[in-house]
């Protein structure tokens, strides 16, 4: 068995919102970028992550998130970065919706439960703080 990995993670203050549109949907005009924007197509569907301030009411959606992001560069080829970071969530009842970049890991929690994700975090030896704006 390897030695737990730690991780230190930044929170974003925006509200996001994941979006479903149809496959092959155009990216909307309201779909406001933010911290993290992303486009994810499938055969089945168009999912966007999105400033949440902007989505239609009519739009299939769930809202509100925070997203947390791990700091630095991860390799690509890196074991164990999720089931780190996604095991103390799991242990604390609370849901989880991730992306990946070249670079890293984000992590979106319901906004209700980001302190309680925080929490989690911190007993299971990661590290939180706001993030820096760039």
């Amino acid at each position: 068995m390897t030695e737990q990995q730690l991780f230190s993670l930044s929170r974003y203050p925006e509200t996001l919102a994941v979006v479903r549109l149809a496959p092959g949907a155009e990216i909307p005009t309201w779909a406001e970028s933010s911290s993290v924007f992303s486009i994810t197509a499938t055969a089945t569907e168009t999912s966007l992550v999105c400033a949440g301030r902007s989505v239609p009411k009519k739009a299939r959606h769930q809202k509100p998130f925070t997203a947390f992001c791990v700091d630095g560069t991860l390799a690509l080829d890196q074991v164990g970065v999720l089931l780190a970071l996604l095991g103390p969530l799991a242990e604390a009842e609370i849901s989880a919706f991730t992306l990946s970049t070249f670079d890293t890991d984000w992590i979106l929690v319901p906004t209700a439960k980001a302190d309680r994700a925080e929490e989690a975090w911190r007993r299971s030896g990661h590290t939180v703080a706001p993030a820096v704006p760039v």
